[in-house]
């Protein structure tokens, strides 16, 4: 894949390999066709760029030796650090000063300390910002997962950290958790980066049948305006759920068209 041209007015880069079109499993996530109707909303739209892989160190600041080992012996040790990898280089763009999106899978909520379950191996956001930390880059960050289900990996993984905050858009009446969710942005001050778990199965098409394709949108606003006010506008999301490859892709339109500059 090469990178693409980036129509003018759209600042945002969008981080991507062709190897997360591969089926790695029978696992939902891994899914044929998932990645490319995303890939496909976006391909004109937006500039395109390949990450590297993560490196043992970048996962070990997350995860025990013992975690890393197992994964190793499942088999999906290097598509899984490839998309540890995917959001490092998101997160990496997003504090040069450009948002970011990472195009990536297997998705990594799910993924603790020392335990994985939900499609997820390696902890992607927790890597990243974790990663940017020990470089000095960053010191307060908010996490912010709208996925339907709840990161208790990236809960697990910061329960100790007063640095770093988490939070998971509940299911309410949608007027109300996106009302909610605009409160409690509105009461933090003096983050140095937003990071965000992006998952789109909450949709009323959906496993969730919850959100609507503009409601993305407004998340994309909300954590937007956010970042412009309290983080230098740093910002940064990456791929978690999201199954019905028959909105898939336009949710995540949605979701970036108000999210990036």
């Amino acid at each position: 894949m090469e990178t693409t041209s980036v129509i003018k007015g759209n600042k945002m880069k969008i981080v991507y390999d062709p190897r997360f079109e591969l089926e790695y499993s029978d696992e939902p996530a891994a899914e044929s066709g998932r990645m490319q109707v995303i890939y496909e909303a976006l391909k004109d739209l937006y500039e395109f760029v390949k990450p590297e892989p993560a490196s043992e160190d970048d996962l070990s600041l997350v995860h025990t030796k013992a975690h890393i080992e197992s994964i190793k012996g499942s088999g999906l040790y290097d598509i899984a650090r490839l998309a540890a990898g995917g959001a490092i280089k998101a997160s990496e763009i997003a504090y040069s000063g450009e948002p970011a999106f990472a195009l990536i899978r297997p998705p990594g909520h799910h993924a603790g300390v020392d335990f994985y379950w939900g499609f997820c191996y390696f902890n992607n956001i927790a890597v990243s910002v974790q990663k940017l930390r020990k470089e000095g880059k960053v010191k307060k960050v908010l996490i912010v997962d709208f996925d339907l289900h709840y990161g208790d990996g990236t809960a697990n993984i910061f329960v100790n950290e007063s640095q770093v905050a988490y939070y998971h858009l509940l299911r309410r009446a949608k007027t109300q958790q996106l009302y909610t969710l605009s409160k409690y942005l509105s009461k933090l001050k003096d983050y140095d980066i937003v990071a965000v778990s992006a998952g789109f199965d909450a949709h009323v098409e959906d496993c969730g049948r919850w959100l609507e394709t503009e409601d993305y949108k407004e998340i994309g606003v909300l954590i937007k305006e956010f970042a412009e006010r309290e983080c230098q506008s740093r910002r940064y999301a990456v791929l978690e759920g999201g199954y019905n490859q028959k909105v898939l892709g336009r949710n995540v339109k949605a979701f970036i068209e108000g999210f990036k500059d």
